[in-house]
């Protein structure tokens, strides 16, 4: 399984570098999508950071499982926003992104417990 969980960080970790690295880099399409959302830039340059950031954690030791939530959860508010601002079909990516965070928690589930502050 070690394996597994390597080449699924990787490739989420492609793919929030890069999403969050345009949402950082004012990419114009970022730009745009976050307008037609409505709440404001601010907005995203906060999901920029939490996706790289994110992308950072799930390479850390232990915290595996905080990057993937914190990616997850952020995947979990561009689903919403797809299916009910943006576009139901866009949306499709954040589905398969937030399913391969779900896999990562699960690979690395032994550290739910320690990132929640619980003792065993």
């Amino acid at each position: 399984m070690k394996y597994v969980s390597i080449a699924l960080r990787a490739l989420l970790t492609l793919a929030f570098l890069g999403a969050g690295g345009a949402k950082l880099a004012g990419v114009e399409m970022m730009v745009a999508t976050f307008d037609a959302i409505g709440v404001g830039q601010w907005f995203r340059y906060v999901t920029g950071i939490i996706e790289v950031g994110g992308a950072i954690l799930l390479w850390l030791p232990r915290r595996q499982v905080l990057g993937a939530s914190l990616l997850g959860a952020t995947m979990v508010g561009a689903v919403l926003a797809h299916l009910f601002i943006l576009g139901a079909a866009e949306g499709v990516p954040a589905v398969i992104l937030g399913l391969i965070c779900s896999a990562i928690i699960y690979l690395h589930r032994d550290q739910i417990n320690e990132t929640l502050g619980r003792t065993a």
